[in-house]
């Protein structure tokens, strides 16, 4: 693991902490108790007095982006997330087929939650590079919603997936059909993902296994 990587372990999800010079940057932003989680996390690493000074998102679902807002707002970050998932950023996002289950889901979450409607202040598109811990390239990994992506380091050779699959529970697993809006496109995104030449993959549901594993994880889910 690069030393200026820091992984915030959360309920269900976790996301990431980059540190570039004397400045942090968010990829995504956890789910309930995240705010908390990476308070202490900065801490136990000693960054707590770095500012954070932007957030990439991997895609729109509630459980990746709930603070995102607030956390931009009380630092003056700026937000960047996929175009293509415009609609759920602004809480207007329509499913079909056994993708409503989620949809049912994030409408409820949205609601209970009070979470607001926001739009990123960048709009991303694949291919696009963010000067960023040695250069990161959006790389479109849609499937899981239109336009999940990942960050790819080639410095590092890493990819953060998202949720590109989930490595915890029952083992290495794409999500299933009512929690993807096109469960075929997400499988053809883990064949485009291991195009790319890596030493590891961080996704964002996932076990204590390290990048080297996740990456394995996902080459077997390729050929499933």
């Amino acid at each position: 693991m690069p030393p200026d990587l820091l992984i915030v372990r959360t309920w269900i999800v976790q996301f990431f902490v980059l540190r570039n010079g004397d400045e942090l940057y968010l990829i995504d932003t956890g789910f309930i108790g995240a705010r908390r989680a990476l308070h202490r996390a900065l801490i136990a690493r000693g960054w707590e007095n770095l500012p954070i000074r932007g957030i990439l998102l991997t895609h729109g679902h509630l459980d990746h982006v709930r603070h995102a807002p607030d956390l931009a707002k009380d630092h003056g970050a700026w937000i960047a997330g996929p175009e293509r998932d415009l609609e759920h950023y602004e809480n207007r996002a329509r499913y079909t087929g056994l993708g409503r289950v989620a949809g049912v889901s994030e409408w409820i979450g949205r609601r209970l939650l009070r979470h607001p409607s926001f739009r990123p202040d960048r709009l991303l598109n694949d291919g696009d590079e963010l000067p960023i811990w040695g250069g990161l390239r959006v790389i479109a990994l849609p499937g899981h919603t239109h336009g999940h992506c990942g960050y790819y380091s080639a410095k590092h050779r890493l990819l953060f997936s998202g949720d590109l699959f989930a490595s915890f529970g029952f083992g290495p697993q794409i999500a299933p059909a009512c929690l993807n809006q096109d469960n075929a496109e997400a499988r053809r995104s883990i064949r485009r993902a291991l195009e790319l030449p890596l030493d590891g993959v961080l996704p964002c549901h996932a076990d204590k296994a390290p990048p080297e594993r996740q990456l394995e994880y996902l080459r077997l889910l390729s050929s499933s």
